[in-house]
């Protein structure tokens, strides 16, 4: 059995490492795509494109305010989950999701936008997207199960 302060280690260094990690495999695959990366096929393409907003560009009216606005909420998140000990409960998808969204935060910073590539125009037009989006959505999806699973067998004692 581990000591609390042995797991607080191993929590810290898993947490870092998927962070750590997650951003390096997201800012590789864009370099790929500011270098001029592309390929096509019927249903998905690869290509460079720089989304000024969020999600379907959302809120790109703000402009720079946005990687200031996101900033806050990166920081407001981690002092959430910290003060709530899920970064203790959950070091390596909470760092994933750090990882990510420091990722698209930093491409804000030094391309002024977020690096997307990946296009899925397969029957309909869908938003374009990047590895640290998909990595966000894996991670809430993650905690949200974890949740729901925690409830319910909660719930059954």
């Amino acid at each position: 059995m581990e000591t609390p302060a042995r797991f607080g280690i191993r929590g810290a260094a898993i947490f870092l490492l998927a962070a750590l990690g997650t951003y390096i495999v997201d800012q590789g695959i864009k370099e790929l795509f500011l270098a001029g990366y592309e390929w096509q096929s019927r249903c998905i393409s690869l290509e460079l494109h720089l989304n000024r907003g969020v999600a379907f560009s959302l809120f790109a009216f703000l402009g720079p305010w946005l990687k200031w606005l996101q900033s806050l909420l990166i920081i407001a998140m981690l002092g959430f989950f910290w003060t709530e000990g899920w970064i203790r409960r959950h070091p390596f998808v909470l760092g994933i999701l750090l990882g990510a969204a420091l990722g698209n935060l930093s491409d804000r910073f030094v391309h002024g936008a977020v690096v997307d590539y990946v296009y899925w125009h397969c029957g309909f037009d869908f938003a374009v997207f990047n590895y640290a989006d998909v990595m966000i959505d894996l991670s809430v999806v993650w905690l949200l199960l974890h949740a729901w699973w925690s409830h319910r067998r909660h719930k059954e004692v």
